[in-house]
């Protein structure tokens, strides 16, 4: 396959048909397969539905040969249901991949001709497919692990919403990078005592093969022992690596995310955050590979990932 870039989805990107098979061949490397009974069995393609109008629907339909159920390329995807073209779809796909610092929902409204609510959710379908499921291809070895608050800054809230110390409208967020491979995995938090940061941890790394590396913080001096070893850096005395003891990559890591949020979206709310994380997770620990080679992987983690408007606004 060509490598993905502007130049090469311009024709996917005007063409919903030619979106359609790029869209089948990236979901679908070795032919269709039953999203229903899972199996890589024949299928065949049914004839195209007309429109409305009178016009053959773009939309591709296939019947599955064993349990005889009809089904797309789109069923049981962050795609299903959905009333936008594919083609515009690929184009968001491609940005969100391919940009360092996100993107906001302004400008995928502007950009994509659609309106701004679209947008938002469409963004929100997106991040929900980078999301990488729990206790999948744990951490071992050696990792490191800091938190931090994310949130508006209370300085510049008006004055009559100014809270002190309050810190009630802002979410106390862990990472934790892999030494060994890159990768980052975040989470938000209730708290940072230990009891918490040990279930959170515990999420993402095998604790009996793990090194951890931290600040001073008294949270992980008490879950040090379920761990391999722990090291940390006193950071109240001005000590910030010691013989390869570092918290610097997960601080990058939040200084990263924290100026892209400040420069692209402004302000992200509590209740979306954790999806906010799962982009930056997913770009961060994929920095290395090509735009071309992340947005293929992108779409090969999109099943089983339905996001419904109401989920995401979060009512019943």
């Amino acid at each position: 396959m060509e490598p993905l870039n502007i130049a090469t989805l311009a024709k996917h990107f005007s063409d919903e048909s030619s979106a359609w098979d790029l869209v089948e061949s990236l979901r679908w490397p070795d032919g269709p397969v039953c999203p229903y009974c899972s199996k890589v069995v024949k299928a065949y393609r049914l004839a195209d539905a007309l429109t409305t109008t009178g016009r053959k629907s773009y939309r591709r339909t296939w019947k599955c040969a064993s349990c005889r159920r009809k089904f797309s390329v789109l069923v049981g995807t962050i795609f299903e249901s959905t009333q936008i073209r594919l083609s515009k779809w690929l184009m968001a796909i491609y940005l969100l991949s391919a940009s360092k610092n996100g993107v906001a929902a302004y400008e995928l409204h502007r950009t994509l001709g659609v309106t701004h609510k679209t947008a938002w959710f469409m963004v929100h379908r997106i991040r929900e497919g980078m999301k990488v499921a729990p206790f999948s291809a744990m951490f071992s070895g050696t990792v490191a692990a800091d938190e931090t608050w994310v949130g508006g800054k209370d300085r510049n809230r008006h004055a009559h919403k100014r809270q002190g110390h309050d810190e009630s409208e802002k979410s106390i967020v862990l990472s934790v990078v892999s030494r060994e491979t890159g990768e980052v995995r975040s989470q938000v938090i209730p708290d940072a005592q230990g009891f918490t940061l040990s279930e959170a941890i515990g999420r993402v790394a095998a604790k009996e093969r793990t090194i951890l590396h931290t600040d001073g913080w008294a949270g992980y001096g008490f879950i040090a022992w379920e761990f391999k070893g722990h090291e940390f850096v006193n950071h109240a005395a001005g000590e910030y690596a010691r013989n390869g003891v570092t918290t610097n990559l997960v601080e990058g890591y939040f200084g990263q995310f924290k100026r892209s949020v400040d420069g692209t979206h402004h302000h992200i709310s509590k209740q979306h955050t954790a999806r906010y994380l799962a982009e930056f997770d997913f770009r961060y620990s994929t920095c290395k590979i090509s735009d071309s080679e992340r947005m293929v992987k992108l779409m090969g983690q999109t099943s089983g990932k339905r996001l419904t408007y109401k989920r995401l606004i979060g009512k019943p």
